[in-house]
């Protein structure tokens, strides 16, 4: 379990393993983290934050109070998960065990699921330096100033623009799908927070409802925002990979975790080129 104190506005996280910044902010899996001289920055939940993780180990949260960090920075980076048991659990498969190890300190964040949904849109089709960029100028021209960063702007926000005031975007024909996201869940249509808590299958099926959502963005939203760890997202990398490192069947081992496994598989497949047989 970790530690956490507090100083001087700063929370200092001391024994937690399995969280290395760069794997975890930089994975793709959120696209609002930038690093700076040896520290993230970012945010989130309607909050900036700074983070850097020291020689000893200890991942320092400047600015953050313990209200702050117990409401939003604590779920958001999934401390309260233990991932050496989940390693533990996944590791009687080699690959798997071999997967886990390259990519290690990779933690799922717990995101808001409609900045989530629409970052995930954006991704499609796409590469991470554009994704950021149209989730910047999304920010920039709909968020909120607050100084220096701007807050990611509600579904009612979005919703109320018309297709004519997102071409700022220059998003393409992704700009069609955020309006449409945006409408259903202003309205109600599709209640985000609730898919939280009925099965996997049953809530991606909800969110394939929202026009240009397939199964390869729910599951994002599914796992990265709605704590559903089974959920496991498929794109050309992983299901190169899931053939040439497994036959096409995740490993029995790892179908509780298959969410968190994807993100070892992902990062493994990439880097190594394993996923194309090279």
């Amino acid at each position: 379990m970790f530690k956490v104190k507090f100083e001087n506005n700063n929370a200092y996280i001391s024994d937690i393993g399995d969280f290395d910044l760069p794997h975890t902010l930089d994975c793709g899996q959120a696209f609002r983290w930038e690093e700076s001289g040896g520290r993230w920055h970012g945010a989130a939940f309607g909050r900036y934050l700074e983070l850097e993780k020291l020689n000893d180990g200890t991942v320092v949260l400047y600015g953050t109070d313990e209200k702050t960090f117990n409401a939003v920075w604590r779920g958001y980076f999934d401390l309260d998960r233990d991932y050496s048991q989940v390693i533990a659990a996944i590791s009687e498969n080699e690959t798997l065990k071999n997967a886990a190890e390259y990519a290690h300190g990779i933690r799922v964040l717990n995101q808001e699921p409609w900045e989530t949904l629409c970052s995930f849109i954006i991704s499609q089709n796409n590469n991470i330096k554009r994704i950021k960029g149209i989730i910047n100028r999304l920010c920039e021209n709909f968020g909120q100033d607050m100084g220096g960063w701007y807050t990611f702007p509600t579904a009612e926000k979005i919703a109320g623009l018309s297709l004519d005031e997102l071409g700022v975007l220059r998003s393409g024909f992704r700009a069609k799908y955020i309006l449409d996201a945006a409408k259903k869940v202003s309205s109600g249509e599709i209640d985000l927070e609730s898919l939280k808590t009925v099965p996997t299958d049953d809530a991606r099926k909800e969110l394939m409802k929202i026009t240009g959502v397939g199964p390869k963005v729910a599951d994002c939203v599914l796992l990265f925002s709605l704590g559903h760890t089974d959920a496991f997202p498929k794109d050309v990398w992983i299901k190169r990979a899931m053939e040439v490192l497994f036959g096409g069947e995740l490993p029995q081992a790892a179908v509780p975790y298959a969410g968190i496994a994807q993100q070892y598989i992902f990062f493994y497949a990439r880097d190594t080129k394993l996923s194309t047989g090279q």
